[in-house]
Parts: C-alpha cells; structure tokens; sequence
C-alpha cells in the first residue's frame, strides 16, 4: 500500500485534513500514554513501554506527512485518548495497560484506505503485547485485587441482603444499625481469616514442591551412563528427549551452581502476601458493609434510608464489576450489571424472607 496515498491529488478535502490531524494528535497522545508509564517501571518493562511509544510516533509522523503544509497547530486527541493520558499520570499503571489494551484492539487502521498496512499490523502486534504486560501485573497483584474486589463485592452484597432482612421482618432503627455493625466486623473478620489461609497455604503447597537448591551438588558424582538426572525433567513435565538432552547439557557442565532446582520459577509472587491479602481483604469488606448501614448510621429511617442504601449499594457494585471488566480486558458494562444483578437478587430474596417472618411472627 502506498504511504502516500493523496499524492496524486492537487489538494486532500476538508473531511480528510480533520480525520488526519485527528489521527496524528491521537497518537502523539498514545506516545506519551507510553513514555508516562515508561517513567513509572524499570528494566525490561520500561524498555517495552519506550519502544511502543516510539512505534506510535512513527505512526504520528506517518500522518504528519499526509498534511504536509497543512498541518496547522497542534490539535488536541479525542476524549478516549486525553482520559488514558490523565490515567497515566496518575492511577495505577494495570488499570492504565487494560484500557489502552482496550484501546489498541479498537484500531480503524485496517479499514482505512490512507493508513499502511505495517500500521495496521502494528496495532494488532501492540495490543498483544500490552495484553502481556497487563497479564504480568494482574498475575502479581492477583491476591490482593482479588481480596480487595471481592471483599467489596461480599461486604456490600451480605450486608445489604442482611440488613433489608432485618427491615422487612419489622426491626427496628437501632436493631438495623446493631445488626448491620455485627455483620460488618463479622463479615470482615470471617472475610481476613479466610483470604491468610488460603494465600499461607497455597504459598506452603508452592515451597514444598521446590526443587531442592541443594541437589546441584550430587551432579558430579552422578553415573554418567546410568544417572537419573533426565527423570527430574521428566517429572516436570518434559518429554523424554528433551530431558535426556537437558540432562546431558547440565553433566557436561558439572558444576555444583547449575542446579536443576534452579530452572523452576518461583510461584510465591504470583500468590502474594498472606498479611497483605488478610488486611486487604478486611478493608474492603468492611467498606462495601459499611454502606449498606451508613443512611441509619447517618439518622435517616424508614423508605429515604432504604433507598439511599439501595442507591449506595448499587453504585459500588456496578463500579467494582465495571473495574473487573476493564481489567479482564471485556465489557466494563455488562460485568457492572451483572455485579448489580446479583446484589439485587440476593437483596430482594432476603427481604422478602424477612417479611414473610415478620407477617408470621405477628
């Protein structure tokens, strides 16, 4: 494809001059997307990040000389491109990778006659590779946001059912309040103890399959002729070819620091910290149940604070289902409604248990 494909023309149109400033301020944006969360990572990541954004200026300049004289002053990028630069300077750099994942599996490139192919191919390549370093985040944040979203998600869900529970049995303000407070530390307590042992037991079942940092040392004295070096690579997986010819690699080395404990990757960063998943999963249980109660806390009684609970409660669900859309790389809305879909379920089904006791009781 030509890289210019007005060339044979006097003068592009008046469409064709905005949609291409239009392009060349949307990547010039990106670039700098780019070298912001350059700034913020170190090593491999930040040479990455630098060489995507020194792509997107290659892309800005593509543009640049489509207009040629007619240029004019710096255009400001589209809104899309404007809120990932404010993300960049200032949210976390996941969040930030997710939506410019997002961003560049929505590239039009394809599908314009005046962009290159190589472009278009560009964009493809960046977004997997952006996909890439956003799974490396996710996988060694992967506790703690798990902790966090869902002790959410739990606190503001049990604690909204359970206090329209109490509600519709006929309790009382004070009664909703203590209730409300009591699955609160309950919740988050429950919620804490039950992330530390899952993430402390994990972490266990990781360190007892390690391979013993120790057993280089046997290499030397092994049988070359009848060693069984080969079934520690078969045990982990490898053909048997490939074992046998790692385990000829590794005898003809010999040396005591080439140890075959030394090829697994350790598994503890990716599980996180038992610590910082419990106290993680504390606080945010006990946000998303505080909710919930925060309108009787506050002295509202009756419908207002029924529906201010409602409203409180809805919001927050749809924010963390939004935030585990983007994420996930998917639709932040449908996992908002989903989120909100369950929470009202749960809600409604309690409240109506709780008037059908509150009906029996009577």
């Amino acid at each position: 494809m030509s890289e210019h494909p007005t060339a044979d023309r006097s003068r592009p149109s008046a469409a064709e001059l905005r949609a291409w400033r239009r392009m060349l301020a949307d990547e010039r944006a990106e670039a700098a997307v780019y070298r912001q969360l350059a700034e913020r990572r170190s090593g491999e990541e930040r040479e990455i990040l630098l060489r995507l954004a020194e792509a997107e200026q290659r892309h800005a300049d593509h543009w640049r000389r489509l207009l040629g004289e007619h240029v004019g002053e710096p255009r400001r990028a589209t809104l899309r491109m404007r809120l990932l630069a404010f993300l960049a300077r200032g949210f976390g750099w996941i969040f930030v990778l997710a939506l410019v994942q997002h961003a560049e599996n929505r590239s039009y490139y394809e599908f314009r006659a005046d962009a290159t192919e190589a472009m278009a191919a560009d964009e493809r390549v960046h977004g997997e590779v952006v996909r890439a370093l956003a799974a490396q985040g996710r996988a060694r944040m992967s506790g703690t946001l798990r902790a966090a979203v869902f002790g959410i998600n739990d606190g503001v869900v049990s604690n909204l059912a359970l206090v329209l529970g109490v509600i519709g049995g006929g309790a009382t303000p004070t009664l909703v309040v203590l209730t409300g407070l009591s699955g609160l530390l309950a919740g988050a307590l429950s919620m804490a103890a039950g992330e530390y042992v899952s993430v402390s037991s994990q972490r266990e079942l990781i360190a007892a399959g390690r391979p013993d940092d120790t057993a280089g040392g046997v290499l030397p004295r092994l049988d070359v002729d009848a060693n069984e070096l080969a079934l520690v690579y078969r045990a982990r997986g490898m053909s048997a070819s490939e074992a046998e010819h790692r385990a000829e690699a590794m005898l003809s080395r010999s040396a005591p620091e080439q140890s075959p404990a030394r090829e697994e990757p350790d598994g503890e960063e990716v599980v996180g910290s038992g610590i910082k998943a419990a106290a993680s999963s504390f606080a945010a249980f006990a946000v998303g149940a505080l909710l919930p109660v925060s309108p009787f806390l506050a002295g509202l009684v009756g419908l207002p604070a029924v529906l201010v609970a409602a409203g409180l409660s809805g919001a927050a669900l749809s924010l963390t289902g939004a935030t585990v859309g983007v994420l996930s790389g998917v639709s932040p809305l449908s996992r908002a409604l989903r989120q909100l879909g369950i929470g009202a379920g749960a809600a409604g089904l309690t409240f109506l248990l709780g008037l059908v006791f509150g009906v029996t009781a009577s």
